[in-house]
């Protein structure tokens, strides 16, 4: 498994490459995300399994512009999945939000 400043390294590489970077602002990077993550959800618009490859393809359009939004802003993936991680658990306690979809201020 690569580490993820492989991951983004190689991005910045076939982006830089190409010339994109001039395309990739914050805004049109976010503006990505929504649209692989729709597609993301086309897959599960008339079955519940979806197509697997296209699955996979379409996570790794999300995970890639995140990436790349990441490296705009000089964010640390691990460190704010953590804090994000840490922030859930103080909004979500298990003894709460235990087998329930309430929102935190619900519970």
């Amino acid at each position: 498994m690569l580490a993820v400043k492989d991951v983004i390294e190689r991005l910045r590489k076939f982006r830089d490459e190409r010339n994109w970077n001039q395309f990739h602002t914050p805004e049109n990077l976010a503006k990505s995300v929504v649209l692989e993550s729709s597609e993301l959800l086309e897959n599960f618009q008339w079955s519940d399994e979806g197509d697997k490859d296209n699955i996979k393809e379409e996570l790794a359009d999300i995970v890639g512009y995140c990436l790349l939004l990441c490296d705009h802003y000089g964010f640390d993936l691990d460190t704010i999945l953590h804090e994000k991680i840490d922030k859930n658990e103080k909004k979500y306690p298990a003894e709460k939000a235990y087998g329930t979809a309430k929102k935190y201020n619900e519970l």
